[in-house]
């Protein structure tokens, strides 16, 4: 343990305090606060951040403004926060169990099958907004299973192999997803293809209470299998002498991170790089040796309402939708990884 860390102990329980972890995250909330002000003030309607305010409160003199926030921007806000969120908490824990930087819901094939799986509904049974977001979390978990199984050798998923895996699943069903696409008839494949930018725009508390609940739910038993999860790390034969029950653990960590992997998707669709720079930038400026597991999520909640207002004010007024915002923000910060690092 580091000598700033500090051991913190509740009857049977105790957490590790380190200071440097606890002052990123305090600093990302608070961060997190400004831009969703930023974010509720900003759009056709500008207010002010004092109105803002007063409209949250239910203080609001102009009827509009609380209409327009309360209604209007609060859900896609709460939706941009859980889903950044729940993206950045899945890429902490696959980058953790396969030991390796790659190690996202991008790279591992599952945002492809989400894919594949609302391209099917759209294309063969031009399905509605419920149905497609189910099949698209659906056939993500599914995809998920898949390549869990087929890393297995024996009965033990190395690292290296689950990411290879997911490479070459992922790649199939790209190939699968551009024939439907191509396939498909031109308006469908057009819908299709909207989904696939993914989007925050007319999210509603529809959108936004569901992704809270499960976010809420799925939480707890990932930090309860924290401690675990940070000797997991250190090597399978390490953890299993220090009394960890690798496999099981591990599967009951990849279905944590697909579950939550699964709500972002059914909530905005194919987000890209989220999973994958949060943790990364949580652990280097955390600075700590353990799974950066509340800082990832944070992290991931902050860069998404980032990418919205980049979004939302893209120049020659172009409005894009966040999946592409993420996809060119993300893109340049996977070249400047795979140059700097001699590990990947």
């Amino acid at each position: 343990m580091s000598p700033s860390a500090s051991v913190l102990r509740f009857g049977p329980y105790a957490l590790v305090w380190r200071p440097r972890v606890a002052l990123l995250c305090a600093a990302l909330i608070g961060l997190c606060c400004a831009l969703s002000i930023v974010l509720l003030a900003t759009g056709t309607l500008a207010f002010t951040p004092g109105e803002v305010l007063a409209a949250l409160l239910g203080r609001g003199a102009d009827p509009m403004a609380e209409r327009v926030v309360l209604g209007l921007r609060l859900p896609r806000v709460l939706t941009a926060l859980c889903v950044g969120a729940a993206l950045g908490l899945s890429g902490s824990i696959f980058q953790s169990i396969s030991r390796n930087a790659l190690g996202s819901p991008d790279i591992i094939g599952f945002t492809t099958g989400a894919a594949t799986g609302a391209i099917v509904q759209l294309i063969l049974f031009d399905a509605g907004p419920l149905a497609v977001s189910l099949a698209a979390a659906l056939a993500g978990m599914a995809t998920a299973a898949v390549v869990f199984l087929l890393a297995l050798r024996g009965s033990v998923t190395g690292g290296s192999r689950l990411v290879l895996v997911g490479l070459g699943v992922g790649a199939t069903l790209t190939g699968i997803n551009t024939v439907l696409l191509v396939a498909g008839d031109l308006d469908r494949a057009v819908s299709a293809q909207v989904w696939l930018a993914g989007s925050l725009t007319a999210r509603s508390w529809s959108h936004a209470a569901p992704c809270a609940v499960a976010l809420a739910l799925i939480v707890p038993v990932v930090l309860h299998h924290a401690r675990r999860l940070s000797l997991l790390e250190m090597g399978d034969e390490t953890a299993r002498q220090l009394g960890v029950g690798v496999e099981r653990t591990r599967l009951t960590l990849v279905m944590t991170a697909v579950a939550l992997a699964a709500i972002a998707t059914a909530a905005a669709g194919p987000i890209a790089f989220i999973a994958l720079a949060a943790p990364q930038l949580a652990r280097r400026l955390g600075g700590s040796p353990d799974v950066p597991l509340i800082s990832a999520a944070a992290m991931g909640a902050c860069l998404l309402l980032a990418a919205d207002l980049i979004s939302q004010r893209f120049p020659l007024s172009i409005n894009l939708p966040i999946g592409l915002t993420t996809g060119l923000i993300g893109g340049a910060y996977l070249l400047w990884l795979l140059a700097r690092s001699a590990k990947i």
